[in-house]
């Protein structure tokens, strides 16, 4: 049986959400998937040795790159011609795009399970995704997502940076996709100073090459502690998550490192200053943080500059301890 799964959603930390339920498919079927998802969501870099997944197709359509392979009429015709040749037997899709539903029908897939059709406003990202997989395979699935590392991957970057059980090893995810997630420097220095007070650190710092991005990394590398810090920014993802599961915890912005640090099962303290708490909460790895004077975070909180180091502080005791 050849069992194909849309998720077309941009971004890693989607990915990461939906991971749990296209695993459950494959165990439902006692057979591996395949995954049609977009490039940015960086699927070969940490899903490609998943024994659940079977092939994972790109979506070449809405990237910054013209003539895309599927955008467009055109676009649809192709990608139902590359589906059709792969002869899946049942689909599932994640979204209510009339669009994906033609295309599979196009493809000659004959078994279609899908969202219903045109409902996309308010969907709730792990709520509907539960309850379309309870009703279509009677199937209850917990949001609680995992990726698995290579133990030998897991060692070896261990050795090769020096990573000693005896520190205390931090994920200092610095990075986000948003402006107004990316909380500023000198909170981040605030905690590391609070933290080096009692505790013998080591902090990997993850972001991505954004000018807004690197001018954060910068900032802190040019503290005190610069010494105890390791960029991870010229890293491909599949170097970087060996580095992760090596750390104690992570203290990341509403970011990909905190899907995947969670999702490594790595307890993770997540920063949320603009973004609905829902996505730094919905793994029991995840313990987020939202900005002094609010009691609950969303979209246009703008709450980044109130972030309390003292709080992430607190919050890692309580976690550590």
């Amino acid at each position: 049986m050849k069992i194909l799964t849309i998720q077309n959603r941009m971004g890693i930390g989607d990915m990461v959400i939906f991971l749990p339920y296209i695993e459950a498919i494959s165990k439902k079927f006692n057979a591996p998937v395949s995954i049609l998802v977009k490039e940015n969501s960086k699927a070969i870099q940490f899903l490609g040795d998943n024994k659940n997944i079977d092939e994972i197709i790109i979506l070449d359509r809405g990237n910054k790159k013209k003539n895309n392979r599927h955008d467009g009429f055109r676009g649809s015709l192709n990608l139902a011609n590359d589906l059709r040749k792969r002869n899946f037997d049942k689909v599932f899709i994640f979204n209510s795009s009339f669009r994906f539903n033609l295309i599979s029908r196009i493809a000659g897939i004959k078994k279609i399970y899908q969202y219903p059709l045109f409902r996309k406003k308010n969907q709730h990202i792990i709520n509907t995704a539960e309850e379309f997989l309870k009703k279509e395979i009677q199937v209850n699935v917990k949001s609680n997502p995992q990726i698995l590392v290579n133990k030998e991957d897991i060692s070896e970057a261990k050795s090769k940076y020096k990573i000693q059980n005896s520190q205390l090893n931090i994920l200092l995810g610095i990075g986000g996709s948003g402006e107004t997630k990316r909380i500023p420097s000198k909170i981040f220095i605030e905690f590391m100073e609070l933290v080096s007070k009692s505790n013998d650190c080591r902090f990997f710092l993850a972001t991505g090459k954004n000018e807004e991005e690197q001018k954060i990394l910068s900032e802190i590398l040019i503290t005190k502690f610069k010494d105890k810090c390791i960029a991870l920014d010229s890293l491909s993802l599949k170097e970087i998550l060996p580095i992760i599961k090596n750390c104690k915890i992570a203290i990341c912005n509403d970011s990909s490192f905190s899907h995947l640090s969670s999702a490594l099962g790595i307890e993770t303290i997540v920063l949320m200053s603009d973004t609905p708490l829902l996505y730094g909460s919905y793994s029991p790895k995840m313990h987020p943080i939202i900005p002094d004077g609010e009691e609950h975070v969303t979209h246009d909180t703008m709450g980044k500059n109130r972030i309390n180091s003292n709080k992430i502080f607190s919050k890692l005791k309580n976690i550590i301890d």
